[in-house]
């Protein structure tokens, strides 16, 4: 295909776009809506390699795949080898354990899939995950494996022009597919295929019907393209369902951009966009570990400026001595995949993160009960099905039996953590807990409607699209409407607690208690540190430090979470609302000391969640507090 300056100006217009965003979300608030400008133009250039192929006869599927492998995976597999590398060096065993997970299901190009299902309380932070960004890579191989085997088959059984009046028809029912799905399901709507293909499927459609414009209206159909971008860069956020109707803004601003074919635009085809363009992949690619390593080592907001001139300097290296590699092309047997060298990196890199992945150890020198407690974490799969799986049981039930203590437990995975805790010293059979789950990105329990959108206001999981609005709603108001809470004698909350909305957890407990103003109400405060306890133990074991002495310092004390403010807040209120306090850092904590290590095990998997045998060992603790009344637990214990 004929290149195109317009549209290499487009991937710039793009991945400036993309990595203003990912820098400084306040710089751009919708700069993620240029990767749905690479979906588009990504389509655009795919129908036009397919269907001028078989309309000369001399279209190759596995020349379509290998010339994909010469274009992606070599920069690509740089960079993971790249971080590989650098993890190694200078991240915990963890982090390099996680890492090796994520090159493998980038090289694999199933990192959205893995993304999407990660997505939850027990998600790594986005900005902790190195290779978040190859999301999108992933979407488009899928595609592009997809996209031309359906186009061929098809093609045995129906002409050209009727293949391209179904992407035209599939193009549009993909998209309001999208617009419903964003609604109903926002997290796979963004990550998967099925509700991102319309997109790349409009690039398809800007192919297969161009439009005839006269030479002086040209100007004004590319104004209006890079308008309709532009608002959505300047004026969507990531509080707004994506990628639902809004999509189609970035959508049919770069349909119409690719359509008015303005070869000698001061937009598309200026000098500084011709560079960038050129250099975009790569700079997408570079781009968002930056991003990443200024958060995990904390560093100053100044090196943010410093990131950005490097994510240019390393994409255009990359480009330079890497994507410009003529890798050969001519290939025609399934057979001839094995001396793609492109696919062989894939798959040496894919190897390689293996053995990093399941030999972890043999990369440090560390004692082996060290280096288990180092390595684990719910984010690998160790104990987030452990901490939910009871709590999600106990929130099936609908009805108490008639015993002596009706129990209502209403929380996050830390009420899942206090209930493993309460279970493992065993209950007397006069109790019957039932459990009501609230996310915690939710962050409160129980408000009326003014209240709780007012809560949402100071909620960064709502603003930045980790939750949405409704799933909190219909969870709230479950429970408000729920007549096991009037039933309950006993009623335990335990939650994530936020500084920022305390105002509102002090009136949820308002409003329980309203509701209940019989019930014995306990409140567990937080039990979070600053950082991931098997962090706390690999830099005390590195440093030659007490990790006892080292944890203590490292209790919650942060922007989002003061644990001492919270308590503080909780004592205030104690008696007007008559509830109970449950402090659990003091069960877990010393003075000076908080114990990682218990009866040769970790009692934490990361910041905040409890491990088996930490539920185990706090379980006792609070059982020797005497906080439940006579009776609650089972003799047998």
């Amino acid at each position: 295909m004929e290149f195109r300056k317009d549209i290499n100006g487009l991937r710039a217009l793009a991945v400036i776009a993309v990595i203003l965003f990912h820098f400084d979300e306040s710089w751009l608030s919708g700069g993620f809506a240029g990767v749905d400008v690479f979906f588009v133009i990504s389509g655009f250039l795919m129908t036009g390699i397919i269907f001028n192929g078989l309309e000369t006869n001399s279209f190759s599927i596995v020349r379509f795949f290998i010339a994909r492998a010469n274009r992606i995976i070599p920069a690509l597999f740089f960079l993971c080898l790249s971080l590989f590398i650098i993890s190694w060096l200078f991240l915990t065993p963890l982090d390099f354990k996680i890492i090796n997970k994520h090159i493998a299901s980038s090289l694999g190009f199933f990192s959205n899939i893995l993304y999407w299902k990660e997505v939850g309380y027990f998600d790594a932070n986005a900005n902790q995950k190195w290779l978040l960004h190859t999301w999108s890579l992933s979407v488009e191989w899928q595609f592009y494996i997809l996209y031309p085997l359906v186009i061929v088959f098809l093609r045995k059984f129906i002409s050209l022009k009727a293949i391209k009046l179904m992407i035209l028809t599939f193009a549009f029912l993909g998209f309001f597919l999208a617009s419903i799905l964003t609604f109903l399901k926002p997290e796979p709507a963004y990550y998967l295929l099925p509700t991102r293909s319309w997109e790349m499927l409009f690039g398809g459609v800007a192919y297969l019907f161009p439009f005839s414009i006269k030479e002086h209206k040209k100007r004004w159909v590319e104004l209006i393209g890079i308008t309709l971008v532009l608002y959505s860069y300047f004026f969507i956020s990531k509080d707004m369902p994506w990628p639902g109707y809004l999509a189609l803004l970035p959508v049919l601003g770069t349909f119409l951009i690719i359509q008015a074919q303005r070869q000698q635009s001061f937009f598309t085809t200026n000098r500084v966009f011709k560079y960038l363009g050129k250099w975009s992949y790569s700079i997408y690619l570079w781009h968002w570990p930056l991003v990443v390593a200024l958060n995990y080592f904390s560093l100053p907001r100044g090196f943010i400026y410093i990131a950005l001139i490097l994510s240019i300097l390393l994409g255009y290296l990359s480009y330079k001595y890497i994507e410009v590699i003529k890798f050969k092309n001519n290939y025609f047997s399934a057979s001839d995949f094995i001396k793609c060298k492109p696919i062989n990196l894939a798959l040496a890199g894919l190897l390689l993160s293996c053995i990093g992945f399941f030999g972890t150890s043999f990369f440090y020198n560390l004692p082996k009960s060290t280096f288990d407690s180092i390595v684990i974490s719910p984010a690998m799969g160790g104990h987030s099905q452990y901490t939910w799986k009871l709590v999600n049981e106990l929130n099936t039930k609908s009805e108490f039996k008639e015993v002596k203590y009706k129990v209502l437990t209403i929380g996050d995975s830390q009420s899942g953590d206090f209930i493993n805790s309460l279970y493992s010293t065993g209950l007397s059979d006069e109790v019957d807990l039932i459990s009501r789950v609230v996310k915690m990105r939710c962050e409160v329990f129980y408000l009326n409607n003014e209240d709780l959108q007012a809560s949402f206001k100071n909620n960064n999981n709502i603003k930045n699209g980790y939750v949405s609005e409704s799933i909190c709603e219909q969870q709230i108001e479950r429970i408000k409407e729920d007549h096991i809470v009037e039933e309950a004698n006993i009623i335990i909350i335990s939650m994530l607690w936020k500084d920022k909305n305390m105002p509102y957890i002090i009136k949820s407990l308002e409003n329980i208690r309203n509701k209940n103003r019989e019930a014995v109400i306990y409140i567990v405060g937080g039990k979070s540190f600053n950082t991931t306890v098997p962090k706390i133990i690999y830099e005390a074991y590195v440093n030659h430090l007490n990790a006892e002495l080292l944890a203590s310092k490292s209790v919650a004390n942060n922007e989002e979470i003061k644990l001492i403010y919270q308590a503080s807040l909780f004592k205030q209120n104690k008696d007007r609302l008559d509830i109970r306090y449950i402090d659990l850092m003091q069960s877990i904590c010393t003075a000076e000391k908080c114990p990682l290590l218990v009866n040769s095990g970790p009692i934490y998997s990361d910041d905040t969640h409890f491990t088996e045998n930490g539920a185990n060992y706090i379980g006792l603790e609070i059982k020797k507090l005497n906080l439940f009344p006579d009776g609650f637990y089972s003799d047998k214990q």
